[in-house]
């Protein structure tokens, strides 16, 4: 296939994908007006059935739990798959490359940042059955806050503070972890990933029965996949500049 051929094809399936995607938007509801009733029933109900004052988390992590449990394992085998063909493909290893910050206000600020940016994280963790946020969005920040290291210092530096190893078993460890605390339910006579602990006080850290412990989980697979992808992206951004 010549190369204006495979450019013509590209625009073709550009131009068609784009008149899929505007026929697709073209029966949604103006913005405003909500019609579907699931989510007012939610409204009424999570609050006093849950003790969760965020109903998306509610929603995340006990009525559609299942589906949060596939998105979980669709993450790690994403993360592990993508390390495996990284490692596999890659002859030899960054171990010795330094990728050092020359600026010292850039070290100096973006260093101090570190601590700063985890805490966020771990906040929107702990607090995401009662505010806006959850395990899935603080693992991001505080993956974001570990990268945070390799971009204001070097990567040595990133990556003695995220062995692989500890990383691939906090992966599994947290994907294993959501897996266990759904079938227990289940080991107890309860339906699938059901509360089986005490709701406590609404707008308590201790609210919500197991919910706190899915979110962990999640907060603790999220964070690890992500620091993973990181780590096999920069040590083949290492090995290329290595070679050159």
């Amino acid at each position: 296939m010549t190369r204006q051929a495979r450019i013509g094809l590209f625009a073709l399936s550009a131009a068609g994908l784009a008149a899929l995607l505007l026929w697709a938007a073209a029966g949604l509801p103006d913005f405003g007006h909500y019609r579907g009733p699931y989510g007012k029933v939610l409204n009424s109900v999570a609050v006093g059935g849950r003790h969760t004052t965020n109903v998306v988390a509610a929603v995340v992590f006990d009525y559609r739990g299942f589906d949060t449990l596939g998105e979980e394992l669709i993450l790690f085998a994403a993360a592990v798959g993508t390390a495996l063909l990284l490692r596999e493909a890659r002859e030899e290893r960054a171990k010795h490359v330094v990728d050092a910050v020359e600026s010292d206000p850039v070290r100096a600020v973006g260093l101090a940042a570190v601590p700063a940016v985890i805490l966020l994280g771990l906040y929107v963790v702990a607090f995401g059955y009662l505010t806006p946020g959850g395990g899935f969005q603080g693992g991001t920040v505080v993956a974001l806050g570990l990268l945070l290291v390799y971009l204001a210092a070097e990567h040595r530096a990133y990556r003695r503070l995220t062995p692989t190893l500890v990383v691939d078993v906090f992966e599994g460890g947290g994907a294993a972890a959501f897996v266990a605390l759904a079938l227990g339910a289940l080991a107890g006579g309860l339906a699938f990933q059901q509360n089986f602990l005490p709701l406590g006080r609404i707008g308590a850290l201790t609210s919500t029965g197991s919910i706190p412990l899915l979110d962990w989980a999640t907060a603790i697979e999220v964070t690890a996949a992500f620091t993973l992808l990181f780590g096999e992206f920069l040590e083949e951004v290492m090995v290329e500049r290595r070679a050159r």
